[in-house]
């Protein structure tokens, strides 16, 4: 059997339109319009890094920049669009996939109870029943209103308090749900009294989420590995992803393409019949300042495999030498990854550090002229009204 192959302009092309960095990022940004984009996507991951804007803000920003934070806390809080959970980490999901996350809950239940139960968080187990009493007999909450007594540590999640880490618990198997942020800290309540009864009463089996989880990750992936399906959601296990390619390829439902990285070498991979049916789309030549956390890039192999781009978490670099981690954003332009830059906000002004372009990449006046313009709209996000550039700002290539 021949195998197609997919040239890597084609790929980069596929999969830079199933990511929703193709059009221009029109749109209201409103509730029900996050709900599209989060629903395209599948989830948006969250985070607490802020340089200028959060992680999942600018996630959404960068595919419609009228967006403003106050639309995803409406659809989480107050519409119900999206649910909050866990994929690879924190993330606002889809509310339809809920009866999906069944699986998750069962397993990740499983695996904490396990696994955490090696550290000093172990006692937690035995505040289980006492915190799901608390919130079903009291209403909503957060971490400071458990363990009253109980040592508190200012460190990360190895720190926690055995009641706070009951409520991390109590949330990854199910028992409660996220009813809102406040600022960024978690407000739980009885997964019952979050959750649209439509999506609460709707049971799926094993064998349904596996499927789902296998079609809906190559859908939006475009192409795929096994092992890629099975870590886009992180519910199903590599094995499960295995067997349902090879079933699924048997069956005539998918194929296998080679897709050309960057570099030249093919990579098999599986996708949709109808992939190579139409002409991959040509993205606007828009210049985007993307999260590190945007779902086109989160993988870190599979960007420098499309995009020959390098981006490594390096956290504790110093500033001046830093072109890498949470702190600096990548920089897109059309289907290229053209630099990454270091960005702060300073009260009311948006001050640029440095801009790194990639190898390759020239710095005209024109794409100097469109990075500034898009640097004025990321000012909006980020609550300031003006921008500000250090001297030595345009750096030599990474």
């Amino acid at each position: 059997m021949i195998v197609a192959t997919l040239s890597n302009t084609d790929a980069r092309r596929i999969f830079l339109a199933r990511h929703g960095l193709s059009n221009a990022p029109s749109g209201t940004g409103n509730s029900n319009d996050v709900a599209t984009v989060i629903g395209d996507l599948g989830f948006v991951q969250l985070d607490s890094v802020n340089t200028f804007a959060r992680a999942h803000d600018l996630i959404l920003w960068s595919r419609r920049q009228q967006y403003r934070p106050a639309s995803l806390n409406h659809a989480l809080a107050h519409d119900r669009h999206v649910f909050e959970h866990w994929t690879h980490d924190a993330a606002a999901i889809d509310i339809n996939l809920f009866p999906h996350w069944r699986l998750k809950f069962a397993r990740d239940a499983e695996w904490i109870a396990s696994r955490w139960k090696g550290d000093k968080r172990g006692e937690f187990m035995k505040k289980t029943e006492q915190v799901l009493r608390q919130v079903s007999d009291h209403g909503c909450c957060t971490s400071r209103d458990v363990g009253k007594g109980e040592v508190r540590g200012s460190g990360g999640w190895w720190k926690w308090h055995p009641s706070k880490t009951a409520l991390e618990y109590l949330w990854r198997s199910g028992q409660l749900s996220v009813v809102r942020r406040e600022g960024f800290r978690k407000v739980y309540d009885l997964t019952e009294r979050v959750i649209p009864s439509t999506q609460l009463s709707d049971i799926r089996t094993k064998e349904e989420t596996i499927e789902w989880a296998c079609s809906a990750a190559l859908s939006r992936l475009g192409f795929a590995t096994s092992g890629e399906i099975a870590a886009f959601w992180a519910i199903i296990k590599p094995a499960e992803a295995k067997a349902w390619c090879a079933a699924a390829l048997a069956e005539k439902r998918i194929t296998e393409v080679n897709v050309m990285g960057v570099d030249g070498q093919p990579r098999l991979s599986y996708a949709a019949l109808d992939l190579l049916d139409a002409p991959a789309p040509k993205p606007v030549p828009r210049v985007r300042i993307l999260s590190p956390f945007d779902p086109a890039l989160r993988d870190r192999k599979r960007a420098e495999r499309l995009f020959g781009f390098h981006y490594r978490i390096e956290l504790y670099v110093p500033a001046p030498k830093r072109i890498y981690g949470y702190y600096i954003l990548p920089v897109m332009q059309g289907d290229q990854m053209i630099g990454r830059i270091d960005m702060k906000r300073d009260g009311t002004t948006l001050a640029v550090r440095a801009f790194w372009p990639e190898a390759g990449i020239g710095m005209g006046a024109g794409r100097i002229k469109a990075l500034q313009s898009e640097l004025t709209r990321a000012a909006r996000l980020g609550g300031c009204d003006a921008v500000s550039y250090a001297p030595d700002w345009l750096r030599g290539h990474v």
